[in-house]
């Protein structure tokens, strides 16, 4: 029975992949139109059996090399396109998301959170990490960066432990070293996603809480000594790893090109001022404020004083922080890594509370739910069967491969919002003689290329890294219709314009001569060279 019944984090996960795959919230995992872009260089790749290095989407970049830096991922995403359409993207990555946090919160009690927090802590995550819920290969990153602290805190922990701590977490549940498993992830994290370099980010970060404790004087005698023997094991073990981990990275097809490219990327600070996802975050919206939410309990977890944090933990607070508050695409990862820093101490603080009250009604109905959630926790660690979750995956699974339907009736049908994509407006062009490439803002680019590739291809999409700076500065100006802004249009001619229906640049173009509106609708409007109208 142990085997079938399901713990807490079974059913987080069954619920999350259920509401993803099942529900109108499939519909928002495909609210980034990247995916598409994604899912035809997959299916490129496994028509050539080969990683392109030159560009084969864009009319306006022909010849220029480009990085296909996920094309793992690609490959997935791809070989589920051709047999199950978009259903089987929907549902691998609602897998992705579910696994990602019925995991978070299996780590947070193994790190000594109570029941009754993990579930908070876990929603609240879970709920600020929806500002970047689409299907693309970021979620990937999530997983990584889940797995890395996993075997990063351990691996300290094992060297840490000792009686006069009060960490929560018991000594037997601590695993054997794993430091060896980092190499071997790195080796699928770099082909999958760029966010690789988080993992680098928390081994540096543990780098240096060994270091602290090995180079720090000694004032306890024996085991002081013996800490810093400790100590010095793990730094030479995590250096070990993390040579042997960057020298994975460059087994991807572009070698170390590739880390080159990742930091022109980045460092580029035109590009990071003017990527929405790079933005910092806007904290009227319901996601954002889960993360202030997380900002505020880590405040109060520092502040309850429970226990003393490693440096390591300091260390992944400031980064965690940080990176939120930098930009909007790493409040999940953020998120993740507060969630799992302040469990522990936050638990710990309200077990010291509980145990401070004085005996009276409110008091024992608190101690009655501390010692309910201390049960439930002591059976949630011994459940692992996981039985539902691979049930539940399986069957849609199957499900998936009958086209989304179960028996007679439709469980799964993912597709692109038609008030969020101009479907209908790809629908007329599919019915036009389309010969030249098509122009739409970048943001549609994906989508184009996921409806008219290879029949056509797209002056621009959302590959900003490979359009580089000035590029995007001529684009922008067009798009926005500044000073110049026909340049744009005469480099890079289009036989179609699809841009939003009352955009500034689809307003003006009606006012202009050289270009003719050929349709409409409640999204987006087409326009063709005047002369080409018939």
């Amino acid at each position: 029975m142990r085997w079938l019944i399901p713990s807490v984090g079974d059913l987080i996960f069954v619920a999350l992949f259920c509401m993803l795959a099942f529900t109108n919230l499939s519909t928002r995992l495909l609210g980034d139109a990247g995916i598409g872009w994604h899912i035809r260089t997959g299916q490129f790749i496994l028509s050539t059996h080969s990683v392109p290095h030159i560009d084969p989407f864009s009319s306006s970049m022909t010849g220029h090399s480009w990085f296909a830096w996920e094309w793992l991922y690609d490959v997935i995403v791809g070989w589920l396109e051709s047999f199950t359409r978009l259903n089987g993207v929907v549902v691998f990555t609602a897998f992705m998301i579910a696994l990602v946090f019925s995991l978070a919160f299996r780590t947070l009690m193994r790190r000594g959170t109570n029941l009754g927090l993990a579930l908070i802590l876990v929603m609240l995550t879970a709920s600020a990490s929806m500002i970047h819920c689409f299907a693309r290969p970021h979620l990937v990153s999530w997983l990584f960066t889940l797995l890395w602290f996993r075997i990063l805190d351990s691996s300290e922990k094992r060297v840490a432990f000792n009686s006069r701590t009060d960490e929560p977490s018991l000594a037997d549940s601590i695993p054997q070293n794993l430091l060896w498993l980092l190499p071997v992830t790195m080796l699928f994290w770099v082909n999958l996603h760029g966010g690789f370099l988080i993992g680098f980010v928390l081994l540096g970060i543990y780098w240096i809480g060994a270091a602290w404790v090995w180079f720090r004087p000694t004032q306890n005698g024996f085991d002081g000594a013996l800490s810093k023997i400790r100590a010095g094991r793990q730094l030479r073990d995590l250096t070990l790893m993390g040579t042997l981990s960057f020298a994975v990275t460059l087994v991807n097809p572009y070698g170390i090109a590739l880390h080159i490219h990742i930091y022109r990327y980045l460092s580029n600070r035109f590009l990071m001022n003017h990527i929405d996802e790079f933005q910092s975050p806007n904290f009227h919206y319901v996601a954002q404020k889960c993360f202030a939410a997380l900002l505020l309990l880590t405040l109060i977890a520092l502040a309850a004083r429970s226990r003393g944090l490693r440096a390591s933990e300091s260390l992944i607070i400031i980064f965690a922080i940080y990176s939120g508050l930098y930009a909007s695409r790493n409040i999940p990862t953020s998120s993740l890594l507060l969630a799992l820093i302040i469990g522990p101490r936050l638990s710990n603080a309200m077990t010291r509370f509980s145990d401070s009250l004085k005996m009276g009604v409110s008091s024992i109905a608190f101690l009655g739910f501390g010692r309910f959630f201390r049960r439930m926790q002591a059976i949630e660690l011994v459940l692992r069967g996981h039985f539902w979750p691979v049930a539940a995956a399986l069957v849609a699974s199957c499900i998936t491969v009958n086209g989304g339907y179960l028996g007679s009736r439709a469980l799964i049908h993912a597709q692109f919002n038609d008030k969020r994509f101009p479907v209908a407006a790809v629908n007329y062009l599919e019915k036009q003689s389309l010969k030249g490439p098509v122009f739409s803002p970048d943001a549609w680019g994906g989508y184009m290329l996921y409806r008219l590739y290879p029949r056509v291809k797209v002056v621009i999409d959302d590959r900003h890294d490979f359009y580089g700076e000035p590029f995007l500065k001529s684009y922008l100006a067009t798009i926005h219709v500044e000073p110049g802004w026909r340049d744009f249009l005469d480099q890079h001619p289009a036989q179609f314009l699809v841009l939003q229906k009352d955009s500034a640049l689809a307003n003006i173009l009606k006012e202009t001569a050289a270009w003719q509106l050929t349709y409409s609708d409640d999204v987006a409007a087409v326009f063709v060279p005047a002369q080409s109208h018939d």
